[in-house]
């Protein structure tokens, strides 16, 4: 019998699978053994309130996770309502991610700013204070508001995460926020290296020395197959989308990839250099019998 798994672990449900596969999806990986699901933003996709809302109705006990929320396309005071709507509905069960936003896709939108920086910053602090049951006045760069409070406050805050790729973002994380959310794509040596900025950050803000944890999450591409050809046929299309984002080639992309034990080692690395939890992003086919490889072989090898 192996270790007990020392991490959290959650599943992504791709934003290319369509919505009405959500429900069931949940309902499996929550059955399997899953800590976590992770619903994403993307212009155009699925939008995550009503994918957590609906998550969080058809399960018991899965936290379910917000990946992210684009400041510049939600209001900080509507954000905080929804966030603590869905917290006092199901208490435990969130966490909020926010992040700046594709910013070309914020323009396509119309919701680009002057300085995504500010805009996060003065968003995250606005939100988790309403959440925190403060009224709040800002007049900031990006955020203005002005005695703003909730009138139904979350018994149990839910954390709110950053979705963080470089050194500003990160320690601002860091500053400012309960959490981490680390992009796909990064190796073991590149996650310890953005917890090492969180943890820069954490010490430049308003409660350094504090005992609250900031959890880091790390979002991780796998594909779990044991053909090798499979295996790159299906990771090779977004390295190639995701290398531009990250800036890194294609071919230096990280996947957790290969046979469910493996990539279970893969994510306990990942694990080791800093993630408090991780988050899968499933890709290629058959995706609902991939998180039931990973799930199984996570239990088989840690627990």
């Amino acid at each position: 019998m192996g270790e007990q798994r020392s991490f959290r672990l959650g599943v992504m449900f791709d934003r290319g699978l369509p919505p009405e596969d959500l429900v069931p999806f949940a309902q499996d990986v929550e059955q399997w053994g899953a800590d976590d699901l992770w619903v994403v933003e993307d212009l155009t996709w699925a939008g995550s309130i009503a994918s957590a809302a609906t998550v969080l109705a058809a399960t018991t006990r899965l936290r379910v996770g917000i990946g992210l929320a684009p400041a510049a396309l939600r209001n900080p005071a509507l954000l905080a309502m929804e966030l603590a709507t869905l917290a006092r509905l199901h208490p435990g069960r969130l966490a909020a991610g926010i992040g700046h936003g594709v910013q070309d896709w914020m323009k396509q939108a119309g919701a680009d700013v002057a300085s995504p920086m500010a805009l996060l910053e003065e968003t995250v602090i606005a939100v988790r204070s309403m959440l925190h049951g403060e009224r709040v006045t800002v007049h900031g760069r990006e955020v203005t508001l002005e005695d703003v409070g909730l009138v139904h406050p979350p018994h149990v805050v839910p954390p709110v995460l950053v979705g963080a790729i470089g050194p500003r973002t990160l320690r601002l994380a860091g500053r400012v926020a309960d959490g981490s959310i680390l992009v796909e794509g990064l190796d073991a040596d590149e996650v310890g290296a953005g917890r090492a900025l969180v943890e820069d950050g954490r010490q430049q803000g308003a409660d350094a020395g504090a005992a609250a944890p900031h959890e880091v999450v790390a979002l991780v591409f796998a594909h779990v197959s044991r053909d090798e050809q499979a295996v790159r046929k299906a990771i090779w299309p977004m390295a190639e989308s995701a290398s531009g984002f990250i800036g890194k080639s294609p071919a230096e992309v990280f996947f957790a990839a290969g046979p469910g034990g493996q990539v279970a080692l893969d994510l306990e690395t990942i694990h080791r250099a800093g993630a408090d939890t991780i988050a899968v992003h499933l890709v290629g086919e058959d995706q609902r019998g991939q998180a039931r490889a990973v799930l199984a072989a996570l239990n088989g090898v840690f627990s």
